[in-house]
């Protein structure tokens, strides 16, 4: 919340959207032991998430393709 401007639509948009995804994609399928191992899949799946699946805001490509474009 320190990062949201209060009343800016915007990045409460984006915050949310990532707060959904890493819910439902990392958060939900484990049970973690601690917050380091937490920590460490989540870091994993970020990884996963800018390299290897398209976006489709990004016409189907992934971040690190879309960044090679410009």
């Amino acid at each position: 919340m320190a990062y949201i401007n209060p009343g800016c639509p915007y990045p409460n948009d984006y915050i949310k959207r990532f707060n959904r995804i890493d819910r439902t994609e990392v958060l939900d399928l484990y049970l973690f032991n601690n917050r380091q191992q937490a920590s460490k899949v989540t870091e994993e799946w970020l990884i996963t998430y800018n390299t290897e699946i398209p976006h489709k805001a990004l016409n189907n490509m992934t971040p690190i393709e879309y960044k090679t474009l410009k």
